[in-house]
């Protein structure tokens, strides 16, 4: 009896032991190589198991492979705040109590502020919220080209300009992946607007879209090692971008060597051979109509799920390609859900709110200021007249994808009466817009006549005017889904300042907008400031800008042109832009924003890069360490910059590149640098611009290659695309 005891003891203590001492399975062993880890876990899984981790399970998440112990994944919208949850199938808020967030301003006040150092700083914040949230993937940065001020998503983007684009997306991406939360760069490619975007073929010659529309993707690739890139509605070549074999497979993931997961936006694939074959990693919200509506939990239907397994049992397409996508889908798992190093996350901590105040003060632009209208000291006047809806309107709602649930939102009126007491501001709004909505335009339910009659009465007897207003995130402003119909400002706003600039002179006007708006009224008001949706801060920042705090740093990331003709898209008429619903054609090639300008001999009504500060910035006598290079050196450009002024303030030196000679048509110039300097009341620095000669290249598309021509170069260091403060000649050598 004992030695039965004995032996039973033994098996129990070997029974308990044994998987102390037993080998991890590679896949989950953190020693090994992820690429054999990958391998490992691939080929443990079942067809039926590979084929479901290629699609959604939800809204937003896949199911993973729960037998291996391989998570779902889980991610949130968008690029400047995390989104609040939504219940499993539908677009219905899911109301939870704790998923608010802390509003970033949105991505072209952050490229406004050409400071890429705050760009890393937002990635990282953000990437911490979403960490903290559960994501493994959010979906942003956007850095689709700003073509046209009607398109409905430009405020998500970065501007006009690739190099600006490339430069700031590369920290933001870094900033975010620190956190094991994947980046997902979007809309790949060509997606300019949002009218007709679910069906409308770009037609865009080579040279184009190497030169304007790929670059920042191609640097969020190659340089930021983003893990995700997120495919487009439209068609290039005829094909849906998000399936595209020379987007994706030529482009993508051969050219630049992308490791990452190429993934849907909701809805944007609609077959499953060209989805298999073409690139694409991994399908959310399609339903079985190519749209976000149909049937419910419909997940098994999508193109990548049981159409595709059934087409591999057939023997119609190999299982080879499914294994190619299950290989990437892994590999982000091992970066993020499945990578026992990453860091926790925080959420809504006071360094999340910093950075997001830091942005919204460096990115305002100041635009005009008539008799230094601005600043606006405390004492200087007795009643200041503030009206306007954007003064109070929630402008972190609407929009469509970018809707966010702030903690909380400071309005610009609740900013300035802080900054100046409440005793010294009457408030009027003067005009109303009804709540966001996705799809139509809401009415107020207020008078607009007696919103006019209020708020020209409450101007009559104020000593100065700030008039708040702009755009806002309903249908058809800037919102997802549409573009607008005009380039005039909404909701009756030119009307109203016409009647407040005759009772009161003395006005100034914030614009709240993505994009550019005309402005009739401009040579009657004092000053100009463009603002952005600067989220959770905005109050705050506005008020320390308007109140002389901060001096305003912001510079322009697109033109804007003094009628909506003037700009490059619209030049050529409707075949341009809109299209016909089946094709647009990009006439401007090239030439997009200051490009444009530059080349035909438009003026804008303010370029690119263009924003004055609080106080005077002169330039001293420009430098290059030598007068010729080879086209693998690089071009050290040198200038002193003193701050002559009376108030503390940074400046951007801009350096643009001019061709003297080239074999194809090229702009008359082009941003290759810039560098935001800080500089203290009488302080000079010296700024040093590193430009490699092989950023002089352009695209040749006859011979489908980048070229740097041997011929003489200016470099010119400007404060924007039409100040140029110091010029410089170089050679390249053959």
């Amino acid at each position: 009896m004992k030695e039965k005891i004995n032996a039973l003891l033994a098996l129990l203590v070997w029974g308990v032991a044994f998987p102390l001492f037993a080998q991890l399975p590679v896949y989950l062993d953190d020693s090994m190589p992820v690429e054999e880890r990958i391998e490992d876990a691939l080929s443990r899984m079942t067809l039926e198991e590979k084929i479901a981790m290629c699609h959604a399970q939800s809204k937003f998440s896949t199911p993973g492979c729960p037998r291996l112990g391989i998570p779902e994944i889980w991610m949130s919208d968008g690029p400047h705040g995390v989104r609040m949850e939504f219940v499993w199938d539908d677009w219905t808020h899911a109301r939870w109590t704790n998923d608010s967030c802390t509003a970033y301003p949105a991505l072209t006040c952050l490229a406004a502020t050409f400071n890429p150092e705050l760009s890393y700083r937002y990635g990282k914040a953000l990437g911490e919220e979403a960490r903290y949230r559960g994501k493994d993937i959010i979906l942003g940065p956007g850095v689709n080209i700003y073509r046209t001020p009607l398109s409905g998503r430009n405020f998500e983007y970065m501007g006009e300009d690739p190099f600006l684009s490339s430069v700031m997306v590369v920290p933001y991406i870094q900033g975010v992946q620190e956190n094991g939360v994947a980046a997902c760069v979007k809309h790949f490619v060509l997606n300019n607007q949002e009218k007709y975007r679910n069906e409308i073929n770009v037609v865009v010659s080579d040279r184009a879209l190497n030169e304007i529309y790929l670059p920042a993707f191609k640097a969020a690739v190659m340089q930021g090692g983003v893990w995700a890139v997120m495919g487009s509605y439209n068609r290039y070549k005829g094909t849906y971008c998000s399936h595209n074999d020379t987007l994706i497979n030529r482009i993508l993931k051969g050219d630049w060597k992308f490791d990452g997961v190429m993934l849907t936006d909701w809805g944007s694939a609609h077959d499953t051979d060209e989805a298999a074959r073409n690139g694409l990693d991994l399908e959310m919200g399609t339903w079985t109509n190519g749209l976000t509506w149909g049937l419910s939990s419909a997940y098994d239907q999508y193109y990548l799920a049981r159409p595709f397994l059934e087409k591999i049992k057939r023997g119609e397409l190999p299982e080879r390609l499914l294994d190619e996508k299950i290989r990437r889908i892994l590999r982000l798992c091992f970066r993020t859900n499945m990578n026992r190093a990453r860091p926790f996350g925080r959420k809504l901590t006071d360094e999340h709110t910093a950075v997001a105040r830091k942005v919204a003060e460096e990115g305002i632009v100041l635009l005009k200021n008539e008799n230094e209208f601005f600043p606006i000291q405390p004492g200087r006047y007795k009643k200041i007249a503030v009206i306007g809806e954007n003064a109070v309107k929630k402008l972190t709602e609407g929009g469509g994808s970018s809707e966010l649930k702030a903690r909380r939102e400071v309005s610009p009126l609740q900013g300035l009466i802080e900054k100046y007491g409440k005793e010294n501001i009457v408030y009027s709004m003067g005009y109303a817009s009804g709540a966001p909505d996705y799809n139509r335009e809401l009415p107020s339910g207020l008078d607009a006549d007696s919103l006019v009659a209020s708020a020209v009465e409450v101007a009559k007897g104020a000593d100065v005017v700030l008039f708040f207003g702009g755009l806002n995130k309903n249908f058809r402003q800037d919102c997802e889904g549409d573009d607008r119909e005009s380039m005039d400002l909404p909701y009756g706003q030119n009307e109203l300042l016409d009647k407040i600039l005759q009772v009161n002179p003395n006005v100034g006007v914030i614009l709240i907008s993505g994009n550019a708006v005309s402005m009739p009224w401009l040579d009657r008001v004092k000053g100009l400031m463009q603002s952005w949706y600067l989220g959770s801060e905005a109050g705050w920042a506005t008020a320390r800008v308007i109140g002389g705090e901060v001096s305003p740093s912001g510079r322009l990331p697109f033109s804007i042109p003094r009628r909506l003709e003037d700009n490059s898209a619209h030049y050529f008429g409707a075949r341009s832009y809109p299209g016909d619903g089946k094709n647009v054609y990009y006439c401007d090639d090239i030439l997009v924003g200051y490009r444009w300008h530059d080349t035909r001999h438009i003026d804008p009504l303010f370029p690119f890069g263009y924003g004055l500060s609080y106080t005077r910035f002169e330039y001293g006598k420009a430098h290059v360490d030598r007068s010729a290079y080879a086209c693998c050196d690089t071009v050290q450009v040198e200038v002193e910059v003193a701050n002559v002024g009376d108030m503390d303030g940074a400046e951007t030196v801009q350096l643009y590149v001019s061709q003297q000679n080239p074999s194809l048509p090229r702009p008359v110039k082009e941003l290759k640098g810039f560098q935001k300097l800080f500089l203290r009341k009488g302080e000079k620095k010296w700024v040093t611009l590193n430009v490699p000669v092989q950023d002089f290249a352009f695209y040749d598309d006859r011979q489908a290659r980048w070229v740097v021509e041997p011929d003489r170069y200016k470099l010119q260091i400007a404060t924007s695309s039409r100040d140029v403060r110091q010029t410089v000649e170089v050679v390249v050598n053959p």
